[in-house]
């Protein structure tokens, strides 16, 4: 897997929206080059800030055309700016849950414009906090992407994405930095805990992501302020750094090859 991060024109992005859709294109396109990708099409992560979504439980007997006119009732925005889709999560106990979002299409119009600037196609495009829900194993936390400015935190609950909320993060709060984050986060697992159907457990960690080394002192002031477990994110799994890829992919694809 090849990876890599590059800096962005001034005034070309800012808050999670595209400015410049051809200066974030062109440095997305040299980017790419020099990490050697030559995938053209791509999955893009866009950021929460020009979008929102709400999670409905609806009774499982409700035709889509009922869910759509509840959908519509819960996000009351402009059709002509605003787009709208929602799609089935999960089913049990009599009831379907649902997970809608709503986006603006001038801002991911321009999100999507970068990414063609760049010469690759956006096979497929989603929330930020839609791919972390994907990634992420524990089923119920609160994400806090520390890298991100504003800061950003995201809640999940059975898996899926509830609650989204961005916040200053001023010179990294330096010492206070237990007490900048615990205001935000109490407030969106209070919120979310008050919901119908909520499964938010008092052991559901708060998984922190951040360019800097986290001290340990302040995981632990942070966890003492919320009543919550925390500890830093961890990596995604990968390939153990003593297996030879060109074997393993040779090896993999003459099983492919036998057993087909």
């Amino acid at each position: 897997m090849r990876s890599g991060a590059a800096q962005l024109p001034d005034a070309s992005f800012a808050a999670g929206k595209v400015i410049d859709p051809p200066a974030v294109g062109n440095a997305l396109k040299q980017l790419l080059a020099r990490t050697e990708v030559s995938q053209t099409h791509a999955s893009v992560a866009v950021s929460d800030s020009i979008a929102t979504f709400r999670v409905l439980d609806v009774p499982l007997d409700e035709t889509d055309q009922q869910i759509t006119v509840a959908v519509a009732k819960e996000m009351t925005l402009d059709p002509e700016r605003i787009a709208t889709r929602w799609v089935t999560v999960s089913t049990g106990e009599g009831r379907r849950r649902v997970y809608a979002a709503a986006w603006d299409r001038a801002a991911l119009k321009a999100c999507t414009d970068a990414v063609k600037q760049a010469g690759v196609d956006a096979a497929v495009v989603e929330l930020k906090s839609a791919a972390i829900a994907r990634t992420v194993q524990e089923p119920s936390c609160v994400v806090l992407d520390l890298a991100a400015n504003p800061a950003e935190l995201v809640l999940l609950d059975r898996s899926t994405p509830h609650t989204w909320h961005s916040f200053p993060l001023a010179n990294g709060a330096g010492e206070g930095l237990a007490e900048t984050l615990a205001g935000p986060i109490q407030s969106v697992v209070r919120f979310h805990r008050r919901t119908p159907r909520s499964t938010f457990r008092e052991d559901s960690p708060i998984l922190i992501s951040a360019e800097q080394a986290v001290p340990q002192q302040a995981l632990n002031q942070l966890s003492a302020l919320t009543g919550l477990p925390v500890r830093v994110l961890g990596q995604p799994p990968r390939v153990p750094p003593n297996v030879r890829h060109s074997t393993y992919l040779a090896c993999l694809g003459l099983i492919m090859r036998r057993s087909s």
